[in-house]
């Protein structure tokens, strides 16, 4: 019964144009800033940019309509339902880890190592390049491997970001990375509080 209600409603969300016509327009925000100059690869970056948001909002919502259930069942222990919760997650993270690399792959077929950079800072707000320049104008005497910690540690962050579900997941994912990079300088010798 619960998975069909949950087929039931990842189907309705697939129908709705509302919801198909944001993620049309979001991807075609990103895909008009790669200036590509070639109407029919915009049309196809713009699909598999779409196609990605839908498809990381069926498993996002799917986990999320889960847990809402487990969470709302009395008849489990706060441990079983923390325990059910857990592996609710671990499916997820796989199945959009798989997603993410199969996107990747997509992307990779239509554009160079370069466009496909600029979509991913597309899918995150640009907070990558923003952040990066911002530790460059307040620390201005990092070192080459300073600079390069705190660049591959925005990267990754970036990675994780791009697969967040909402603005906030998305910042959140730099935020955890930014705590990492802030005490990475602290043991370096740096006073971030000035």
């Amino acid at each position: 019964m619960m998975l069909l209600v949950f087929v039931t409603s990842i189907a309705q969300q697939h129908l709705d144009p509302e919801y198909i016509k944001v993620t049309n327009e979001r991807a075609t925000k990103i895909v008009a800033k790669l200036a590509l100059g070639n109407t029919e690869k915009e049309k196809a970056v713009t699909d598999i940019i779409a196609q990605q948001f839908r498809d990381l909002s069926e498993i996002q919502d799917g986990r999320d309509a889960e847990i809402k259930k487990i969470k709302e069942d009395t008849s489990l222990s706060k441990e079983k339902q923390n325990e059910k919760i857990d592996k609710l997650k671990a499916k997820a993270d796989q199945s959009i880890e798989k997603l993410h690399k199969a996107y990747l792959k997509k992307l990779g077929k239509q554009l160079s190592e370069d466009k496909i950079t600029e979509v991913k800072d597309g899918m995150t707000y640009g907070v990558l390049p923003i952040t990066y320049a911002g530790y460059q104008d307040m620390l201005p005497a990092l070192t080459k491997e300073q600079k390069e910690y705190i660049y591959n540690a925005l990267v990754e962050a970036r990675e994780h970001a791009m697969d967040g579900g909402s603005s906030k997941e998305k910042h959140g994912w730099f935020g955890k990375y930014k705590g990492r990079i802030n005490n990475y300088l602290s043991k370096q010798g740096y006073d971030l509080n000035k």
